[in-house]
């Protein structure tokens, strides 16, 4: 495909394609693995990327009206914890002359967020409220269903259809036939009644029978997640509410201790023998009580990130409370940094807005906030940027420096959660808790699951040839016992 169609390709795709496994493995996802068919997609999209030039899409380059009519934007979550991808159609009207234009903003909308939350999933919301065969525009929704079903691999999760009027049966039933059988299953037609089978009141507007009073406007884009600052302590409010002063003290103590520890930490690992390759590779980390270890880094520009995606919480059953976020900063100068999340009332974090010394790492302590849980649709946002090395690293000129920062050289990294189920402890749990040693993840329990089934697949390998070498045995002890009786039979009838 390169050699004959590289004039076809954007080379910051092909360059992207070269590096990115994550992306070569959706794709291959996407096509159930069949080689052929992943490198016809990748080719097929890769052409629509530059024919669309996705690559530089941008608020500038796209008409103002598209973004202040409303009719597409990024907003909540599902029940399962995957960003809402909104379609309101009513504000959609079918104009020929309009059509690329709105193509494009549909190619930025699902590249700003591809870029921003790494290929993470999405749910696509098509809200048929308040719409009639005016507003039916087939060569639209084909083009929407095919950003996910040919160019965008393994992005979407469902697509759920509101309220669809009666005389667009027949439109939805031509929709159906260019869908493959994944993508028809992935289909959930709704009403008032039952579309919080699939999205929580919280994310759904009024007339969808929720509680949301979000209004979209333009601008800025919409980025609603984030707005509050993380505040280091929680809410001032309900501070005495939860929590005792003996335990913010322990907190505190905990947190300044926390490098001492780190360091005994290090002297103890040359020590430790039975750490998977995986966990080689990432940076030792010191665990708040019942944190999960990290098994993944996020490489940024400005910071490393461990983990890379999920923080791991318990359940109110399992009662884990705290996580660690290690922040490496691997440029030459300080870089600020400070955390937002979507539930600014659940968490404490520290330090919340602070800065990271060139070369050197950085603790930060997230922990549920008195009688709060953690939920699938909790979010955090970690802000970087450089810092000149005149600047100042106190509280006032770190105020001052991310008003003044310009947002195109600030580095964002999103976090979601995820919340551990609690299950009846067994006496193995209770003597690993004892020595402090980290319960267990899927990860840790897949990879272990994986080298099992090699190990019992030599086995198997090892017996199959052992049967094979007691079948020949078998089979050349009969041939010499045939030999023998046949040499026997001769003698006596040489002597008779």
């Amino acid at each position: 495909y390169f050699l004959d169609k590289s004039d076809k390709y954007d080379s910051r795709d092909v360059e992207r394609l070269q590096q990115d496994d994550k992306w070569v493995e959706n794709y291959l996802i996407w096509r159930h693995d069949v080689v052929d068919d992943t490198l016809k997609m990748i080719d097929e999209s890769f052409q629509w990327r530059k024919e669309y030039t996705v690559n530089d899409l941008s608020e500038s380059v796209l008409p103002k009206w598209l973004f202040e009519i409303g009719a597409l934007f990024l907003h909540g979550y599902d029940k399962e914890g995957y960003k809402l991808f909104w379609f309101k159609v009513k504000h959609h009207t079918r104009d020929p002359k309009q059509q690329l234009d709105k193509k494009k903003l549909v190619a930025f909308w699902l590249e700003h967020y591809a870029k921003r939350d790494h290929g993470k999933p999405l749910t696509v919301v098509f809200d048929m409220a308040e719409t009639g065969i005016s507003h039916i525009d087939l060569d639209f929704v084909r083009f929407i269903v095919n950003c996910f079903t040919d160019y965008y691999p393994n992005f979407l999760t469902k697509i759920v259809i509101f309220e669809m009027p009666w005389i667009m049966n027949a439109a939805f039933k031509i929709v159906k036939g260019w869908l493959g059988p994944d993508a028809i299953s992935m289909l959930k037609f709704t009403n008032k009644s039952d579309v919080q089978e699939y999205i929580s009141g919280e994310y759904l507007p009024p007339h969808m029978g929720g509680t949301d009073s979000f209004k979209y406007s333009y601008p800025p884009l919409v980025d609603d997640d984030f707005q509050t600052p993380l505040c280091e302590n929680g809410p001032i409010t309900s501070e005495d509410e939860h929590e005792s002063k003996e335990e913010i003290d322990a907190d505190n103590k905990e947190a300044g201790e926390l490098n001492e520890v780190q360091n005994l930490n290090q002297k103890k690992m040359n020590s430790v023998e039975q750490i998977s390759k995986s966990e080689e590779t990432d940076k030792t980390e010191v665990k708040p009580k019942n944190a999960k270890k990290a098994l993944t880094t996020f490489k940024g520009p400005l910071l490393h990130i461990s983990p890379a995606e999920e923080l791991h919480f318990g359940s109110k059953e399992t009662g884990e409370k705290k996580c660690l976020i290690v922040l490496t900063n691997v440029t030459k100068n300080v870089v600020a940094f400070k955390v937002r999340t979507t539930a600014p009332e659940k968490y404490r974090v520290k330090p919340s807005n602070s800065s990271c010394e060139p070369g050197t790492s950085l603790d930060i302590i997230v922990s549920l906030h008195g009688g709060f849980a953690a939920s699938l649709q909790d979010r955090f946002l970690i802000m970087a940027a450089e810092m000149d090395q005149s600047s100042g690293a106190g509280v006032p000129e770190l105020t001052q420096f991310w008003k003044e920062v310009p947002r195109t050289k600030v580095m964002e990294h999103r976090l979601r959660c995820h919340v551990i189920e609690s299950s009846k402890p067994s006496s193995l749990t209770l003597k690993d808790n004892a020595f402090n040693i980290p319960a267990k993840t899927n990860e840790d329990l897949h990879i272990q699951l994986t080298h099992l089934l090699q190990i019992n697949k030599r086995l198997e390998e090892q017996m199959n040839h052992c049967l094979w070498f007691q079948q020949l045995s078998v089979v050349l002890s009969l041939l010499s016992v045939t030999v023998a009786a046949f040499c026997f039979y001769l003698a006596y009838a040489q002597r008779s």
